[in-house]
């Protein structure tokens, strides 16, 4: 007979968000339980397979007791809080963040930002073309992944997934301070120059298409990436016998990209170098 683990059970906290009681296990950030109330809270560096780091701010929302606005995506829910997650406040908090980021970066790959400047009435342009801008070209220093810093929101999510949180090659950091800081590796040097394993780990958690696979970089140039002509298939990666669950995204009858689900017990979305973008000998009809 085969025993399933099902875990140490956590009781349910009691609490409300916008009038309405909510249930959550013990654990659970108020992030967490207004998705499970079908609240739509915006959030660009909070990851389902990171520790949350608090950088972006667009999530915040306000405790009742609380002197500031709170991240919704780091703040544990507690028995009894209070929760409004669309008043005034933050709804111009978010407005101000969401201007910010907009001015200051290419937000033209981020998935649902159109959305959320629309809906909160966002007016980036109204800071003028003199905005702090980091007009720099892509570097496409290899074939496997491109860095665009003119999309980089320093989340910190790429230097998570590269250091102690997955990784572990500590090839990426933040370099610099204030204005001046940027994500880069050891000494700013080439990708090839660097510790770098080409795993593609931060490639997989950037929110913004700062990072994004080759393939993706070059279609998109063309004109001729588009999602919705792409489906998904769920395979077993061949090339060893680790078993990660490996999901391919093709076009046109061609395998455009490599991703892994993130709730798999065994890559929790992460993949090596080989997974994620040795593809090309399954479409060599030479």
């Amino acid at each position: 007979m085969t025993v399933t683990p099902l875990g140490i059970p956590r009781r349910l906290l009691e609490f409300t968000i916008d009038g309405e009681v909510a249930r959550v296990p013990e654990g659970s950030t108020i992030l967490d339980a207004c998705r499970a109330a079908g609240k739509d809270v915006p959030t660009l560096c909070e990851g389902d397979t990171l520790r949350p780091k608090n950088a972006c701010r667009v999530c915040v929302v306000e405790v009742e007791g609380a002197r500031t606005l709170v991240p919704a995506c780091s703040r544990k829910a507690e028995p009894g809080m209070v929760v409004r997650s669309g008043g005034e406040r933050v709804r111009h908090s978010r407005r101000i963040v969401l201007e910010l980021l907009a001015s200051s970066v290419d937000l033209s790959t981020t998935p649902r930002v159109a959305g959320w400047l629309k809906e909160y009435e966002a007016k980036p342009d109204r800071f003028g073309p003199a905005a702090a801008r980091l007009d720099e070209e892509p570097r496409v220093d290899n074939d496997l992944y491109v860095r665009d810093y003119g999309k980089c929101i320093l989340c910190y999510k790429c230097v998570d997934a590269c250091g102690d949180q997955w990784q572990n090659s500590f090839a990426i950091s933040v370099a610099g301070r204030g204005f001046g800081a940027r994500i880069a590796v050891e000494h700013d040097a080439p990708l090839t120059d660097s510790a770098c394993v080409y795993c593609g780990n931060c490639v997989e958690v950037c929110p913004t298409g700062a990072l994004s696979p080759k393939r993706e970089f070059d279609m998109r140039a063309a004109g001729t990436w588009d999602e919705s002509r792409q489906t998904e298939t769920t395979t077993v990666c061949a090339y060893c016998g680790v078993g990660c669950t490996l999901t391919l995204h093709v076009q046109d009858n061609e395998i455009v990209g490599v991703t892994s689900p993130h709730d798999n017990p065994v890559t929790h979305g992460n993949l090596c170098i080989k997974g994620r973008f040795g593809y090309q000998h399954v479409q060599n009809r030479g």
